[in-house]
């Protein structure tokens, strides 16, 4: 009687107890267990999530339905089956249309031993890791500019003020024609001073002051700003979590990063029919960093994002769109982003984008305000 108890349970696709699928559903990663027909017999919460669809769903059809024509996944998995031992892969990409554009994961694929043929499946996203060493890369050519930017300062911009002044005295006695020329002079060295002052902006370290912010109030202050002025007929909505805690930053700061990443969005969503932008916050209790320089790891729970409509970014552009000098535009000088991958940088969070067409996200990660913190760079909310 016990022997025919076992092969019902094993008959029945594998089926988990209460307890196992609690401890699965309680698993970050994304972890489903496939019968001969790679048909999915079980899948955890984070699985259901990933391929966003539930359990009932996936079950119905086969796992090449849900992945790129010929995924490495598809081989990996046959791959277990004729060896019968595990295999690992790393930083492969099972992106599609209904995933997003691009999902890099590690594949960990395991034998079922009880159930010839059965695999398990368990993918670890690298988003996190990688959005990191895109920041630290960030963070280097952001010196890079910093550097240029002092050398500039001090090599061109006490020259461009001699430049100006002697253009202006001859603009003074000067014919019709002759002041043509003057006031280009002038005005091409107003740009590179300009230009240059911007720049020095990279090159600011100090630690920055902050405090508790209500981040609904930057984003409405935001908000109201482009309605009125560069976004002005342009449908911006918002979906707030309104029981976030206060963000530990500075306000101008803020300010600075959503009116810039606005200020994108509108330019991107300029030609679509119906433009549209979205603002939304929420928290996200599982994250959790290591970040260079600092001992702790730190809590990055507060996600807000900048969503448009717009036409997407180049696929070209997409990995560098963070560095200075970078753009798109026609007249970009290819320092917003730069300086906002910056602040964000120095608030010690993360920013990253996914972008497709129509559908373009810009994500920033910071730390919540935790009280009676000390007012420096080292010590985020726990």
């Amino acid at each position: 009687m016990k022997d025919e108890s076992l092969k019902d349970q094993r008959s029945s696709d594998c089926s988990l107890d209460d307890t196992a699928r609690i401890a699965l559903n309680g698993l970050p990663h994304p972890v489903f267990m496939l019968n001969q027909e790679n048909r999915m017999t079980s899948a955890n919460d984070s699985a259901q999530a990933f391929f966003q669809v539930s359990a009932p769903v996936l079950s119905r059809h086969n796992l090449d339905q849900f992945v790129p024509f010929g995924s490495p996944l598809l081989s990996l998995i046959e791959d277990v089956r004729s060896r019968n031992t595990p295999v690992n892969e790393y930083k492969v990409d099972i992106g599609t249309p209904r995933l997003g554009r691009e999902r890099i994961v590690d594949i960990n694929v395991a034998p079922v031993v009880d159930s010839p043929g059965h695999v398990v499946v368990m993918l670890q996203e690298r988003t996190m890791a990688d959005k990191m060493d895109r920041q630290l890369t960030h963070q280097g050519a952001a010196r890079s500019v910093s550097g240029l930017a002092m050398m500039l300062a001090h090599e061109i911009k006490n020259p461009l003020s001699g430049i100006r002044g002697a253009a202006q005295l001859l603009e003074s006695t000067s014919d019709a024609d002759d002041r043509i020329l003057t006031r280009l002079i002038i005005d091409e060295t107003d740009r590179i001073v300009k230009l240059v002052e911007r720049m020095e902006v990279f090159s600011d370290e100090r630690p920055i002051s902050r405090e508790a912010v209500n981040i609904h109030e930057v984003l409405e202050h935001v908000r109201r700003l482009a309605a009125s002025g560069f976004a002005k007929g342009i449908e911006i909505r918002e979906q707030y979590d309104p029981s976030l805690p206060p963000v530990y930053a500075n306000r101008d700061q803020l300010i600075q990063i959503f009116l810039n990443l606005v200020k994108n969005a509108a330019e991107a969503v300029k030609t679509q029919r119906k433009p549209e932008i979205c603002l939304t916050t929420a928290f996200k209790p599982g994250v959790r960093l290591s970040m260079p320089g600092i001992k702790e790891r730190t809590s990055l729970p507060l996600e807000f994002c900048v969503h448009d409509n717009g036409g997407g970014v180049p696929d070209d552009i997409a990995p560098h769109m963070f560095d200075p000098f970078v753009t798109t535009k026609a007249n970009g000088g290819g320092l917003g982003l730069a300086l906002v991958a910056k602040l964000v940088r120095d608030h010690g969070g993360v920013i990253d984008c996914q972008s497709q067409p129509r559908d373009t996200t810009f994500r920033v990660l910071l730390p919540a305000f935790k009280q009676a913190t000390p007012d420096n760079v080292t010590d985020e909310s726990q």
